[in-house]
């Protein structure tokens, strides 16, 4: 068993911005706390500093146990990564070293095959054995099978790129809960997994006797699995935190309550420090003309100053107003019609129609082809003509297939890309971005664009570069291109993946206002509730439409 304390933390920024504020909470043995926030407050910060990448500006964290961590790029490995690697970058520290030593050596014996690189070789091997590494390989064999459905010895040299996301997740997951550190940090664990795999992850929660800090937006995964949460709080001089005792389904109430409590205490303060000043007047205007009134004016003024001095009870937390505006436009009634559609080797041939209007929730395991369909159509079909092309320069793979898909006059398709990969934007700063337009949109004066920067909560990010923002913020910025592009169809890749509570929220609420057709590849058990046609693409390799969300599909069987 292990357990964290983080102690008054301050952090901040390079720009000299206070980003954490006075920090404090304690995940407690076994305990499964869930960190959650708006974007941008610092919880991926946090979590660096509790796991010793960074040093915090004032405050300590201090802890028992081992402590295994899963960062956030985890689900985004696109380099030439092994599983082996992977595995490796999660394991513990002596047998890190351990492995990467014998990787080394492993290299050094292709390009000399001489006596002392063969003896280093050696030393290199036995090393591996001390720190447990023949033991770790016996571990991850489970692991592997577990997650990929192969064993190690077939699985540690393949690119972790070649995996799905969720695929990534899982493996670094299964290698986490079944090793032996007693506290576990992860970063947004349930990006990328598919529900089976949510399920299997909360179930793993549950069950598992270590210790786990956890940063989760998915409503559904917190109402199941924390049995805490610390909320993250902006504030004019960074985030504080908050914990709740009690898991999300008390969680809202108590935070309402909570903060009724402050506006009530606020109000309480301000009309005493009102009534404190007009005293402090009226024993001046008196002992103007009284000298007896001298001693009650000095007694009023020093009443006032240690008022003062106390100081305003804890302010209420800036709430996040985002307010997306998805607009749309008029198109043909049949927006899009599949004929004998097969994504080779993934899907078998379906035919689909779905019609101007519908929300429609395309659902399935991980590694089904849902994916593929929507870049399929973000790139205008089997069959584009130029009114089809995407309303961005996102990079769109092709996708291979057979039959046919079309979409209708005047569709305009929107695309939010999973992995929010946008070569276009890299090392542009967000104003800038909106100020210049491209060929898909028109650009905005400063104050227009600074206006629609602040709709998205993004107001104190206009100066950032794109790569430089949190997952979540890159995410809103993506949905506000969408806004202004004109975009007919929208096209969304996991959006809820990296949006905060509040965000999501406002996401759903744009959607149900948009003008146009909707799909959306997700996860979300709670996001999916809000549409009404649900595409399904089966473990069997059929795709099917039913009248409710279908959550116990598995992987479809194919040679992996």
């Amino acid at each position: 068993m292990g357990h964290i304390d983080v102690a008054n933390i301050d952090y901040f920024l390079s720009d000299g911005r206070q980003l954490l504020n006075g920090v404090a909470f304690r995940v407690a043995d076994g305990a499964k706390t869930a960190l959650i926030g708006p974007n941008g407050t610092g919880k991926t910060t946090l979590l660096r500093i509790i796991c010793g990448d960074i040093s915090a500006d004032e405050g300590v964290v201090s802890r028992s146990g081992n402590m295994g961590v899963m960062r956030q790029f985890v689900g985004q490995v696109r380099d030439d990564t092994t599983v082996r690697e992977l595995l490796l970058s999660v394991a513990a520290p002596a047998v890190a070293a351990a492995g990467a030593a014998v990787d080394a050596a492993e290299a050094a014996m292709l390009e000399h095959d001489d006596e002392p690189t063969q003896m280093a070789y050696a030393q290199a091997i036995a090393d591996w054995g001390d720190a447990g590494g023949y033991e770790m390989e016996t571990t991850w064999d489970e692991v592997t099978m577990a997650a990929m459905g192969v064993d190690f010895y077939k699985a540690q040299y393949r690119l972790a790129s070649t995996l799905s996301g969720g695929e990534q997740k899982r493996l670094v997951l299964e290698a986490l809960f079944s090793g032996p550190d007693e506290i576990l940090l992860l970063d947004e664990p349930d990006n990328y997994l598919d529900v089976p795999g949510k399920r299997w992850l909360e179930a793993k929660l549950a069950a598992s006797e270590k210790s786990v800090l956890f940063v989760s937006h998915d409503r559904e995964l917190l109402a199941n699995a924390a049995d805490r949460i610390v909320t993250l709080e902006p504030g004019i001089n960074g985030a504080s935190s908050w914990t709740h005792g009690g898991g999300f389904e008390s969680y809202v109430q108590a935070r309402a309550d909570r903060n009724a409590r402050f506006e009530e205490l606020r109000k309480r303060w301000d009309e005493e420090h009102i009534k404190l000043k007009e005293l402090v007047n009226m024993y001046k205007n008196k002992a103007a003309f009284r000298s007896d009134m001298a001693n009650r004016y000095q007694a009023a003024q020093t009443r006032l100053a240690k008022f003062l001095e106390a100081g305003p009870p804890e302010a209420l937390p800036i709430e996040q107003n985002v307010k997306m505006r998805l607009k749309g436009g008029r198109t043909a009634k049949r927006a899009i019609v599949a004929q004998k559609l097969e994504l080779t080797g993934l899907m078998k041939p379906f035919d689909a129609e779905i019609w101007f209007g519908d929300r429609v929730a395309v659902l399935g395991s991980n590694g089904s082809g849902k994916s593929h369909f929507l870049r399929l159509l973000a790139a205008g079909g089997s069959d584009p003509d130029k009114e089809h092309e995407p309303v961005s320069e996102v990079e769109i793979k092709h996708v291979p297939h057979t039959g046919s898909v079309k979409l209708g006059a005047r569709i305009r398709p929107g695309f939010f890309a999973q992995t929010h990969a946008r070569p276009d934007l890299l090392g542009r700063v967000l104003l800038d971005i909106l100020h210049r337009g491209d060929e898909h949109r028109s650009g905005l004066g400063r104050e227009a664009a600074a206006g629609a920067l602040d709709r998205y909560g993004l107001a104190s990010s206009s100066e950032q570069k794109y790569d430089s923002l949190s997952g979540g913020q890159q995410a809103r910025f993506q949905i506000l291109l969408l806004e202004l592009s004109g975009a007919t169809l929208l096209l969304l890749d996991e959006p809820t993946d990296n949006l905060d509570l509040h965000s999501a929220e406002a996401l759903e609420k744009a959607i149900d206002a948009f003008e146009g057709t909707v799909l959306a590849v997700t996860h979300d058990r709670w996001f999916a509730r809000s549409f009404d046609r649900f595409f399904v693409f089966g473990s069997d390799g059929k795709v099917y439409e039913n009248s409710e969300p279908v959550w116990d599909e598995k992987r479809v069987q194919r040679a992996r």
